[in-house]
């Protein structure tokens, strides 16, 4: 029962750092739960989740599909505070700015967003809002699930597989590193949910597949890139990771329903 009690503590710690929603007064606080709370990343993701496909089926019956998007999105970064959103902007004004690991860090810690966050800030929002809009409802409802959840695994395995990058940075009190019992956790808060949807032909298989193996690559690629750069991630990386696997999510959820240009 305690350690019942203890995973209940970290999953709400998980969710005060990463959302913008309130945790009830008995949870406590202890900085030591920071560096364990990162397993429950995926179950944050599957909170937002359905909260944004709440409102995009609550908007679905009032307006176009386009709309229902457009605020189920917007509740989206609402909830999490754009929390990933500056995370991908930031890391991008550092590496397509810095020459150095030394520049590419000063950059990123600059509240100031600069012509590579913002152009990648309005593609990969045009890109969600697009491959959302052109889905039919369901399958609109099954990639959101799979999405938010999935991404942040995405996200979760450079803890567990690359270091820290000892800078400051938005991560540093809670994601330094990552044992494998808690990636398994983590895991399992990602993939059960998306098997589930694969059970109920929610997704089809052939777009879950492709979802997985396209998350995994966009980790694995970012990872290797910061690896290179700046010797491992920081907090913004991990906002990086998130946002382009979201994306490669809805893009793969796309393809597999056939809607390609010349199809």
């Amino acid at each position: 029962m305690a350690w019942l009690i203890q995973q209940v503590r970290l999953f709400f710690i998980a969710l005060q750092f990463f959302t913008r929603v309130p945790i009830p007064r008995w949870v406590g606080f202890e900085p030591s739960w920071l560096q364990h709370a990162s397993r429950y990343f995926p179950l944050v993701g599957l909170c937002v989740a359905l909260v944004v496909v709440l409102v995009y089926g609550a908007a679905a019956w009032l307006w176009p599909a386009p709309v229902a998007v457009l605020l189920s999105t917007a509740a989206g970064i609402y909830m999490t505070g754009a929390f990933h959103e500056d995370g991908l902007a930031d890391m991008c004004d550092g590496f397509g700015g810095g020459y150095t690991r030394e520049r590419i860090m000063e950059i990123m810690k600059d509240s100031r967003i600069g012509t590579y966050g913002a152009v990648a800030l309005v593609v990969t929002l045009g890109l969600k809002v697009t491959t959302l809009s052109l889905l039919a409802p369901g399958q609109a409802i099954g990639a959101l699930l799979l999405a938010h959840p999935l991404s942040r695994l995405a996200a979760v395995s450079l803890i567990r597989s690359a270091s820290y990058a000892r800078d400051a940075g938005k991560a540093k009190p809670m994601a330094q590193e990552m044992r494998a019992g808690e990636f398994a956790i983590a895991a399992v808060c990602a993939v059960l949910p998306a098997l589930l949807l694969g059970v109920f032909h929610v997704v089809a298989w052939p777009a879950l597949g492709a979802a997985l193996l396209a998350s995994a690559a966009v980790a694995w690629w970012l990872r290797a890139l910061f690896v290179r750069r700046i010797g491992g991630y920081t907090g913004d990386c991990l906002g990086a990771v998130q946002q382009l696997s979201e994306v490669a999510i809805y893009l793969c959820v796309l393809a597999s329903a056939g809607h390609a240009a010349l199809y």
